[in-house]
Parts: structure tokens; C-alpha cells; sequence
């Protein structure tokens, strides 16, 4: 059967046992995909994936071989995880809307994501939002963090192998995120005339923090990093995750389709899939309230601020299993505040990329990665 979903490949399925992948975009090196599946598959025995199953290549001689296509294991049943989290929020929503007249006050928010546990949740928010998802981004952190451990395992293998910060890589990643900064910021000064007016005072509030968001980035100026590097998942979102009910599997191991195929081969901080998956967390909770038909638009204004609550609790429940999982493991910093900086920073990359994708591909949905940049900065 060929799978019809919208996607970067073309996918086959055979009798609900193999999933065959063909790669659109075709670059002389290994695939990414290909290449951490087979190893996460035969190296470190790791069963919250698509297993490995076979691959195809061309190779020509004096050349390196092409990925043309990687087989995997069929998963049973599976759903995806930003579909299951929609479901989630839209739940949460009709709780609080239920509640709110007779809540005087809203809940605060956490002073850090990073120290959210399940004693800290509200009394009243912890009556909203459902036990069994609670657990789910708790388990999905820890998954996340068991893949990480995996990655970081084989010192002996030259392209998986851990290696630690240096200053030059942070001059080269600050140089990165600061080129990227303005070029994204340069776009959408260009196109604020043709933004919606709602989304257009969004971005003039953002373009005037660009001064706060460069001094975040220089961070990675400011000192050595106690971390480090390895290969990561590249895109990690919630519509990367399956979920069979029980447990998760993790998928699309390729990177952001947007990057050359050597960039993303390189090894760096797992932080930044966290902050992946945190940002997909904040696109679940305002998505469901702006583009959902299952929400009043006379509701908005009321569930906004429940909508963040839900982000930055759920965020902080998922951060707890991760952190809780890999302890004191290499890649993480070791260094009094450093983890903090490491976060802000690559959150903020996160979402000033989105803004330049929505920009360019889903213009409507720009206000999500600009209110994300706003309550980032409101935190500075």
C-alpha cells in the first residue's frame, strides 16, 4: 500500500509488517535516518523505534553512496503523538471552562520549567488536567532520554563517539544563531505589511526584542561549556512520536529536511531536542485554541492564560522524566546554571526558525512562535 499521509518521502506499507521509506531528497553521503535507525537498532538494541530492517544505496565508484531508501518494521496501531495531544488540550480546555466561574484567580505559572515535578503542579490545575496524560509526557521523557543515552554510548564509533564543547564550536554556533537571527528578522520586517493586523503587532512587539535575544545568544560566548555532543534526533516534535497506547516509538530520525545532509550529521547538544519538543508542547496548547473549530472565539481571550499553564506544566513534567533519566550523564552540563542558559538559549532558537518557517510556508501560523519569543523574553 502507499501511505497517503502528507509527508517529505514516499512511503510504502507491506502487509502491516515492513515500512518502506523512499528519500525524495537525494545527497551523495548516508542518511542520517538510515544511518542512526541501523545503529540504534544493531549497536545499542533500542525498542522505542521503527527497527531497522534493510536500506537501499547507490553508489558510484569514487564517490560516497546515496541513500535511496530505509526499511523498518511496521509498528501496530499507532497514533501520533501531536494528534493524541490535541485531543488532550481541547479535554483540558472544556475542564476549565467548566470551572471558570468559579475560579478567583488563576493559577501562577512555574518560576522554571526545569524545576517543575508533580508536587508543584496547582491543586486546582492538577484537577484539570487528565492523570494519564500527565504520566504519558512524564514516560515520553524518559524515552527521550533513554535515546539520548543510547546515542551517547558508543565511544567507539568515530561518528557517534561523545565529543566535549570547545570554545571555537561555541564562537561558530553563536555566529550561526546570530547570522540566522537577522536574516529571519530581516524577512519579516520586510513582509509586515502583509501580515494579518492581530499577527502584525505580534511581530512589532518581537522585532523590538531582537537587541534581548542577540544577548542571550552571546552566552555561548561567555564561557566553556561542562557538556558534551553528540547525535541527536534533529526535529524532535510531538508528530516524531508515536503512541500505541501504552508507551511511545520514535520516528524520522533524517533532521530538518531545510539543512544540508553533512550539518545534520554533526554532533550537538541534545538540549536542543528538548527544546523541540517543548516549543511542539506550546504549538499544541495555542494551535488547539486558534485553530481548532471546537473552540468559541468568545472563549479565546478567557483560555489563553489557561493554555499557557498547560504549556509550561506539561513542558515541565516532560523535562522531569528526561532529567530524571539521564542524571548525571555526560551530556548534560555540570555547571551551576549552566543547564538554564543552554535551555533559554536553544529555545530561542527554536522559535526564531519557526517564525522564519511560518513565514514562509504557513503565514496564518505565525503568531504561535511569536508569542513563544514574547514569553521568553518576558522571563530575561
Amino acid at each position: 500500500q502507499v501511505m497517503k499521509a502528507e509527508q517529505s518521502n514516499t512511503s510504502f506499507l507491506y502487509e502491516d509488517r515492513f515500512f518502506l521509506k523512499l528519500f525524495r531528497s537525494l545527497k551523495e553521503g548516508i542518511n542520517p535516518d538510515q544511518e542512526i535507525t541501523r545503529f540504534l537498532t544493531e549497536k545499542r538494541g533500542f525498542g522505542h523505534i521503527p527497527p531497522f530492517a534493510g536500506s537501499l544505496e547507490y553508489r558510484r565508484r569514487g564517490a560516497e553512496p546515496i541513500s535511496l531508501a530505509l526499511l523498518q518494521g511496521q509498528i501496530s496501531n499507532p497514533r501520533d503523538a501531536w494528534t493524541h495531544t490535541l485531543n488532550a488540550v481541547h479535554r483540558y480546555f472544556e475542564q476549565a471552562l467548566s470551572r471558570s466561574p468559579e475560579v478567583p484567580e488563576i493559577p501562577p505559572a512555574p518560576s522554571s520549567l526545569l524545576r517543575v515535578d508533580f508536587a508543584s503542579i496547582p491543586a486546582l490545575l492538577k484537577e484539570l488536567l487528565e492523570p494519564q496524560y500527565l504520566e504519558m509526557a512524564a514516560l515520553l521523557g524518559k524515552r527521550t532520554g533513554e535515546m539520548h543515552l543510547a546515542l551517547a554510548a558508543a565511544p567507539e564509533e568515530d561518528d557517534f563517539a561523545p565529543e566535549p564543547f570547545s570554545m571555537l564550536y561555541q564562537r561558530g554556533v553563536y555566529q550561526s544563531l546570530r547570522t540566522h537571527l537577522r536574516k529571519v528578522f530581516q524577512t519579516v520586517r520586510a513582509q509586515l505589511p502583509k501580515l494579518p493586523e492581530g499577527c502584525r503587532q505580534e511581530a512589532e512587539k518581537v522585532l523590538t526584542g531582537e537587541a534581548r535575544i542577540l544577548k542571550v545568544f552571546q552566552n555561548f560566548l561567555s564561557r566553556k561549556f561542562s557538556a558534551m555532543r553528540i547525535r541527536i534526533h534533529g526535529d524532535y516534535h510531538l508528530g516524531q512520536v508515536l503512541y500505541t497506547g501504552k508507551d511511545f516509538v520514535i520516528i524520522d530520525f533524517e533532521g530538518e529536511p531545510a539543512r544540508a545532509l553533512g550539518e545534520r550529521r554533526l554532533k550537538r547538544s541534545p538540549l536542543r531536542d528538548i527544546a523541540g519538543m517543548v516549543r511542539s508542547f506550546h504549538y499544541a496548547a495555542f494551535s488547539a485554541l486558534h485553530k481548532e473549530v471546537a473552540v468559541r472565539k468568545e472563549d479565546i481571550p478567557l483560555l489563553e492564560p489557561w493554555a499557557d499553564l498547560w504549556h509550561q506544566y506539561i513542558s515541565g513534567i516532560f523535562l522531569r522524566g528526561y532529567f530524571d533519566t539521564v542524571g548525571k550523564a555526560s551530556f548534560i552540563p555540570r555547571e551551576p546554571g549552566e543547564l538554564e542558559v543552554l535551555n533559554k538559549i536553544f529555545l530561542l532558537e527554536k522559535a526564531v526558525y519557526e517564525v522564519g518557517y511560518e513565514l514562509n510556508n504557513r503565514p496564518e501560523w505565525i503568531f504561535v512562535p511569536l508569542k513563544g519569543i514574547q514569553a521568553l523574553l518576558r522571563e530575561e
